[in-house]
């Protein structure tokens, strides 16, 4: 009778202090302090680092500068990093108008506010859709593309009409935000777990930071995106571009594609690229730098060095 007091006592007590201590911390919020902060038009920009050939790094739907600690790590100190964060995402507020010509008028504008010399503009997913749009309007400005997991049009989408795919993206732009904070966070943990990256635990942690970004401009942003047709306008990019094409089998076994077809998918979808290169990354979801961090390092230093 007196071990099972002392046992309920004990328990008791390891609840009270469980109800009473923090979260635990999310091992991915936690950002590197910037040497400088600032605002270009909508843009957040930090700024690491303080010499070698800039690099600017534009991160996708839903994502803060949080998804690029490991490479502002990796090239900190060879490279002057800038991290922009894109209106609408990660807590910033979301700006009035078309949000990918925004921001690319925006990387416009503090390339050359900055005086920055020829930057390697890197991009994931709707930030890659940026970053090409900057370098087909006027190659003069950047050394080269990094396009991670980030393609010219929606894949399955690239032999739809004009106006059906302008009909899809009204469809996402007429659709209702989600207002309920816990259905969304439920929404953004589904799309991590089920796309984002390979590991479950690490997409439950991303998932809890991408729910801070601006339902509705997540919204705007992939009506934007699915409309988009970058095609006819690559043959203009003059400069190199890489591409990172993730591969997990799981998933791509499910529609028949090898690692070896979805390179031959995403090459196909970038034709006309004069200076093109699709290196492919093994096992990786979308989030390419969270799944495989020191292969996509490898791959990145490899093409600056070329350049």
């Amino acid at each position: 009778m007196k071990a099972a007091l002392l046992f309920a006592l004990a328990l008791a007590g390891t609840l009270a202090f469980a109800a009473d201590a923090p979260p635990p911390t999310n091992r991915f919020a936690a950002t590197i302090v910037p040497a400088e902060r600032f605002e270009a038009g909508p843009l957040l920009v930090e700024r690491h680092g303080q010499r070698g050939t800039p690099l600017i790094l534009v991160p996708g739907l839903g994502s803060g500068a949080w998804v690029w600690q490991d490479t502002v790590r990796q090239f900190s100190a060879d490279h002057v990093v800038y991290v922009v964060t894109l209106p609408g995402f990660d807590g910033r507020k979301p700006a009035a108008g078309q949000m990918l010509d925004g921001a690319q008028r925006s990387l416009r504008q503090l390339i050359v506010s900055r005086k920055l010399d020829r930057p390697v503009v890197i991009g994931h997913s709707i930030g890659a859709v940026i970053a090409m749009t900057l370098a087909a309007q006027d190659s003069s400005l950047v050394r080269g593309v990094i396009a991670i997991d980030g393609l010219p049009v929606f894949p399955g989408t690239e032999m739809a009409p004009a106006d059906q795919r302008s009909a899809l993206a009204a469809g996402f732009k007429a659709r209702m935000p989600v207002s309920d904070p816990k259905a969304f966070a439920l929404q953004q943990q589904q799309y991590m777990r089920g796309i984002g990256v390979t590991d479950m635990a690490r997409a439950d942690e991303l998932a809890k930071l991408s729910a801070r970004s601006d339902p509705g401009a997540m919204l705007a942003a992939m009506g934007e995106a699915v409309e988009l047709d970058l095609r006819p306008a690559l043959p203009g990019i003059k400069v190199p571009v890489l591409l990172i094409a993730p591969y997990f089998e799981p998933d791509s076994s499910q529609m028949g594609l090898t690692r070896e077809a979805k390179t031959a998918y995403y090459t196909t979808l970038m034709a006309g690229t004069p200076k093109l290169k699709v290196v492919s990354i093994a096992p990786a979801r979308h989030f390419v730098m969270i799944d495989q961090p020191q292969m996509l390092a490898d791959a990145l230093r490899a093409f600056l060095k070329s350049l």
